[in-house]
């Protein structure tokens, strides 16, 4: 698999470090009170990382997510080093973390990501993890933070302060005055009287309404007059490129009305070092949950805004860019651009948007996101452009320990917000150079019938070159090309009965990082209805294993398995169907895969080196809708 890659070059990396210790030189005693990690999975993407981490809290009460420059690690720890070895010893004998994990110093380790809002890295040393889970600590307290300052924008023009209100008196009934309409020449001499001010309003307002492009100069040269026409086509005026006085009060009318309507107003937000005008007639400040200010729907709005505010850097910026991909405010389909320093994440579906961009500045990172439904696309653009123009931030950051007194220890929640979750988990592996993958026709139909989206590995999207829906198999091709440890070398025939097997697969639904292994043997050479492009296999495997290689004593794959139904009949479960070899290859060759074939007769490989060399080549293949 992929991140195997990731492990075995920490291991290396390890071995190197080791090596230089045993040279010749002076010597060098180890320090007993140096503090350690046991490095237990690593992963390139943070979102793996962080789905790993919740599968280990409920036994491990010193589980940390370490960022280790160019990939992201969990350890357990920190130890004295003499205490990590019998740690590691006893967790490894005991099954408990994966048999090739292993100790890493403090170097090893730029930054922490989890826990949110501790320090392991330099602070004290963990305890070693009981058989019996301790009491819970008091949590610490953490002071309210206050709540953002908000100051209504005054529209429009200034004007003078009023008097005093005299006691109303009995009015003579008004004298209905009509207004002629101007003439180009008296609009324009009218429009040669506007100071300033006036001229920067009407420029704004066109603007606002998506009439005008340009600057706000007060210059009413070919862009504001392009604009002026427009805006006078769209209300069924005269086109003159001049607006008349009359027309001049429609447009400021129309602007005043959006804004009281939108309720514009001027947020700081002094936590989160944030200050920036937004949309309070259709938001309201809700609560501060590490790492964003949450601002959500009011006067059925539909229309959720967040600050983003937290502590860190480059490395930060890039994680938090992942993990938002993961939660469902955030549509699968969508702009995606990842800069140097910022990005621009956006998310487009039949029910949902949203738009968030975020940067890093002096030591920190903050942005904004928008979540809306589509009824408000109009509103929005708006929005999102005010809120763009006007966002400026300052010094401070939220407090990693802000969250919510009600705030659980949900997995499958991020900041309050829900993990998205794939329809369907099904096995496949490699058979190329490049990432193509071979699997069941189940990963690319889910259980709807359609998948929106096919990821290989949860990370990387997928098309389907091939489907041959008789034999149950697809072929699908990354968007980007892979590099994977290793790929698939098929048998030229499927084998003989009772001879020992392999598969490699991903069961509980794709819930494990790395593939699995099972082992058995050849039944039947045939399928149980005498079909003769199957066979059947003494073991049993889950329904998210269906699609995995079947490997032989030498490591070529000799089938691939089907899932666990044989027409309408489910199968027992110690019964196993495959697809073929022979079949592969002609799969294979139709969809144009070059054929990669094994020796007749190539070296036995042990059970380590055969559950080594699936991992390699398994991945997990989901449909997202």
């Amino acid at each position: 698999m992929l991140t195997s890659f990731l492990r075995g070059l920490a291991a290396l990396t390890l071995t190197l470090g080791l090596c230089m210790i045993v040279t010749p030189g002076p010597a060098r005693a180890q320090d007993p009170t140096e503090r350690v990690w046991i490095q237990i999975e690593s992963y390139a993407a943070l979102g793996n990382t962080e789905a790993r981490i919740r599968t280990y809290t409920p036994e491990f009460d010193n589980v940390n997510g370490l960022n280790a420059g160019g990939f992201y690690a969990i350890a357990l720890g920190p130890y004295v080093r003499a205490e990590a070895q019998r740690v590691l010893a006893e967790l490894v004998a005991a099954g408990r973390i994966p048999s090739d994990s292993f100790i890493q110093p403090r170097t090893a380790y730029n930054s922490q990501f989890f826990p949110i809002g501790e320090d392991r890295l330099d602070g004290g040393v963990a305890a070693a993890p009981a058989p019996e889970a301790a009491p819970e600590a008091a949590p610490e307290i953490v002071d309210a933070a206050p709540e953002p300052e908000v100051e209504p924008i005054a529209s429009g023009a200034s004007e003078p302060e009023a008097a005093p209100e005299p006691e109303p008196e009995p009015e003579p009934v008004p004298e209905v005055v009509v207004v002629q309409e101007e003439t180009p020449d008296q609009a324009r001499q009218s429009e040669a009287q506007l100071t300033r001010e006036e001229r920067d309003a009407l420029q704004i307002a066109l603007q606002y309404f998506g009439f005008y492009q340009g600057g706000i100069d007060g210059a009413f040269g070919p862009g504001t007059r392009g604009a002026m026409t427009d805006w006078q086509i769209a209300r069924g005026l005269e086109p003159s490129g001049v607006l008349t006085t009359r027309q001049r009060a429609q447009l400021l009318d129309e602007y005043e009305t959006e804004l009281a309507r939108l309720g514009y107003a001027q947020v700081t937000d002094a936590t989160a070092g944030i200050d920036v005008v937004l949309p309070m007639g259709m938001v309201a400040f809700e609560e501060y949950n590490f790492p964003f200010a949450r601002y959500t729907p009011i006067n059925d709005s539909g229309l959720t805004v967040l600050l983003i505010s937290q502590p860190g850097d480059r490395a930060t910026l890039f994680g938090l860019y992942e993990i938002m991909q993961t939660l469902e405010i955030v549509p699968l389909d969508g702009e995606r651009e990842r800069g140097r320093d910022s990005f621009l994440l956006t998310g487009r579906s039949d029910s949902l948007r949203s738009h968030t961009e975020a940067r890093v500045t002096a030591g920190a990172v903050k942005g904004f996101s928008v979540i809306w439904e589509p009824e408000r696309d109009t509103d929005v653009e708006q929005i999102i452009e005010r809120i763009r123009e006007t966002i400026d931030y300052f010094p401070g950051t939220l407090d990693p320990a802000f969250a919510p007194e009600n705030a659980g220890e949900d997995i499958d929640l991020v900041s309050g917000f829900e993990v998205r979750r794939p329809e369907l988990v099904r096995s496949g592996f490699f058979v190329d150079a490049s990432g193509t993958v071979l699997t069941t026709t189940e990963a690319i139909t889910g259980a709807t019938g359609q998948c929106d989206r096919i990821l290989i590995d949860n990370a990387y999207p997928a098309s389907v070159a091939f489907r041959d829906d008789a034999l149950g198999l697809a072929v699908l091709r990354p968007e980007q090309a892979l590099a994977p440890l290793a790929f698939a070398r098929i048998a030229p025939d499927p084998g003989r009965m009772r001879s020992d097997i392999a598969v490699a697969g991903f069961p509980f639904d794709g819930a494990l990082s790395y593939a699995s292994t099972t082992f058995g043997s050849i039944s039947a050479l045939e399928g149980v209805d005498g079909e003769a492009w199957m066979q059947r296999l003494d073991l049993t495997t889950g329904d998210s294993e269906a699609g995995g290689p079947v490997l032989d004593a030498s490591g070529a794959v000799l089938g691939m398995v089907l899932p666990g139904t044989a027409g309408q009949r489910m199968l027992p479960d110690e019964v196993t169907l495959a697809l073929r070899s022979d079949s592969l290859l002609g799969a294979m060759a139709s969809a144009g895969v070059p054929l990669q074939t094994a020796a007749s007769a190539g070296t036995t490989l042990n059970r380590d080196q055969l559950a080594r060399l699936g991992a390699d080549i398994a991945v997990r293949v989901s449909c997202w809708n």
